[in-house]
């Protein structure tokens, strides 16, 4: 079996998430998995970069991701990431990857061709704004009823945004079972929506599942 090169690239979002490892051993952890699934994969490099990924333009604001393309190019290798939306939730950033002309791979989506990669950043980047506006609307409201805002006041809404968090995993924990029957069953994403409603599941709302919303849980139960 022929060895592949890789260049493996790592991505936080923030300067304490760099500083305190928080989430690059999670992502190099998937690599790892992967190249071992994998059985002919060898990584000859890994670059690990820590920003914000703000900014019109993402690729000038992280120099490990050109350097490893520029690896990627220089040594004739793939690059390896361990999730799509580590790279970006833009549509136009994505889509400017594609057209370096450098094989990568996702390892959270690795047999995604580039309009399902094209596809999957638009909903990453659906999902950044809806968020955003979700966010604005909770400061909203809060200034509304009196709360201090600043520092304070994201520390008054932290709890409410971690009770959130906790009740989402533990709806998807409850359904963690019928997941993998699905996967064991090899349903596409579609069927096990289809058979959700069919078996009058609902979501956390009360309503009939979508598309993106089993995307999303299938997402969760995947998170270390």
């Amino acid at each position: 079996m022929e060895i592949q090169k890789a260049v493996c690239y790592l991505r936080v979002s923030t300067q304490k998430q760099g500083a305190s490892g928080l989430g690059v051993d999670a992502q190099r952890a998937a690599v790892e998995r992967y190249i071992q699934q994998a059985g002919n994969i060898e990584v000859i490099e890994e670059f690990v970069e820590v920003e914000t990924g703000k900014g019109s333009n993402a690729l000038a604001k992280r120099p490990q991701l050109r350097a490893a393309l520029e690896s990627c190019r220089r040594r004739s290798a793939t690059l390896l990431i361990a999730k799509l939306d580590r790279l970006a939730r833009n549509v136009h950033f994505v889509s400017g990857l594609l057209e370096t002309g450098c094989d990568f791979v996702a390892v959270d989506m690795p047999k995604a061709n580039k309009v399902m990669i094209q596809m999957h950043a638009v909903m990453a980047e659906w999902e950044r704004d809806e968020i955003s506006k979700r966010t604005k609307a909770a400061l909203s409201a809060a200034k509304a009823r009196g709360i201090a805002l600043g520092t304070q006041g994201l520390t008054n809404l932290k709890p409410n945004i971690d009770a959130r968090k906790a009740e989402a995993n533990l709806f998807a924990e409850k359904l963690r079972g019928q997941f993998d029957g699905f996967r064991l069953r090899n349903l596409t994403q579609r069927q096990m929506v289809e058979e959700l409603n069919e078996l009058g599941i609902r979501t956390p709302a009360g309503y009939l599942w979508k598309l993106i919303q089993v995307q999303r849980l299938i997402k969760r139960l995947a998170t270390p």
